[in-house]
């Protein structure tokens, strides 16, 4: 499955490392947060600009909540496709919604709540 599960959505690919893995091959449940920051970097590369160049401009975002919700694990060397997409656009904040698959099998759900602001961590308006 490799074409978004949303319209609106984006896929970003995966591939299981050793080093996220346990001793029998398990992928670690913090690695499914970096993958989930992989894919919300991506996505907003692909819709917008690069997280590089809103840095450059003072503008920064924080997670200030996060949901995973484990169903299937991922072992090492998965091919893996996270799917992403933006759930809703508060005046300060951004609601991201994963989905992460191998193949057709749904592994795990996520959310994240994130918090635009300036270089001093103060809460600003998203940018357009």
């Amino acid at each position: 499955m490799t074409e978004p599960c949303w319209p609106d959505g984006s896929v970003t690919p995966i591939v299981v490392r050793y080093s996220e893995c346990d001793p029998v091959g398990v992928a670690h449940h913090a690695a499914y947060v970096v993958w989930l920051e992989q894919a919300r970097t991506d996505r907003l590369k692909q819709f917008s600009t690069a997280y590089r160049a809103l840095e450059e401009m003072g503008i920064y975002f924080v997670v200030a909540r996060l949901n995973i919700r484990y169903q299937k694990p991922a072992r090492y060397d998965d091919h893996l496709h996270v799917h992403t997409r933006v759930a809703a656009v508060g005046r300060v904040k951004i609601d991201h919604e994963y989905r992460i698959y191998r193949g057709k099998a749904l592994l795990t759900t996520a959310q994240t709540t994130i918090v635009c602001v300036d270089g001093e961590g103060k809460v600003q308006p998203v940018p357009d």
